[in-house]
């Protein structure tokens, strides 16, 4: 008795069993489809399937880590420069990443680089340099609610150069110069505005005492005729010169006396 026909139907058995089981990861869902409609999403572990009638698609639902090529940008201030990306995003939805779109991870890149020209094309090239924060949420902002109906979640994009021409380095160089020459004349005039202010608060207040300004005339003195000088400085007192000016301008000043008038009979 020949036993090769039981052993190609228990082959063929073994076959259809093996193709009815499908081995999913812990990061992996499958959609599984019955005669081309979806019917459910499964997984993870073991998944048994009906042969010929069902079929699965793997998903992974790991974070994807997307490179953003470099994207030609005119600014607003109309400079041109280079800006490219990476983009950090997942499928939180298996059934719509699968179903509403061909391709999830194309579909992605392609908007990703469109978002990032017409976002940054808004914005002056200063923002671009200095506030890539607030760019880099405006753009995960955009992306995440255009990507929620294909079931994906944009978790982050993060803006990695922005390449600019040389001359245009050159321009921004002395345009940096120009600015710290700026700040610093202004920091350099609010400060003389502030020792004139000083100066005068303290002059009101020595003018009020007089003992008081001339102690600080014996400090400055001191100052001036240190250890180390051989300066010697002998302080006149101020009221004194002023007594001195007024007797040597008194007697010049003085008219000369006037003739008597005659007595009248008297020639003249």
């Amino acid at each position: 008795m020949s036993y090769l026909p039981y052993l190609a139907v228990a082959v063929v058995a073994a076959g259809i069993v093996l193709s009815a089981l499908r081995i999913l990861r812990e990061y992996e869902r499958g959609v599984v489809f019955t005669l081309g409609r979806f019917s459910s999403v499964k997984g993870p572990g073991l998944i048994l399937l009906v042969p010929f009638v069902q079929q699965l698609v793997r998903v992974d639902l790991r974070t994807v880590v997307l490179d953003v090529p470099s994207q030609d940008v005119i600014s607003r201030d109309n400079v041109s420069v280079q800006v490219n990306a990476v983009l950090y995003f997942r499928v939180v939805d298996p059934d719509k990443a699968i179903i509403q779109v061909e391709n999830y991870m194309e579909a992605t890149s392609q908007l990703a680089q469109t978002t990032l020209r017409s976002v940054l094309g808004k914005h002056d090239l200063d923002e671009m340099l200095a506030e890539r924060d607030r760019l880099n949420t405006d753009l995960q902002e955009i992306l995440d609610a255009q990507t929620d109906a294909w079931g994906i979640k944009v978790a982050n994009v993060e803006i990695k150069h922005v390449d600019i021409d040389e001359s245009m380095v050159r321009a921004i160089a002395r345009q940096a110069e120009a600015e710290r020459n700026r700040r610093a004349r202004i920091i350099n005039a609010e400060g003389e505005q502030q020792a004139a202010q000083r100066l005068v608060e303290a002059a009101t207040e020595l003018a009020s005492r007089p003992e008081a300004m001339q102690l600080r005339l014996l400090s400055t003195l001191y100052d001036i005729a240190g250890d180390k000088s051989s300066t010697i400085v002998f302080p006149v007192p101020i009221d004194l010169l002023r007594g001195m000016a007024a007797s040597v301008a008194g007697p010049a000043a003085a008219p000369a006396p006037r003739p008597p008038a005659p007595e009248p009979g008297e020639p003249g």
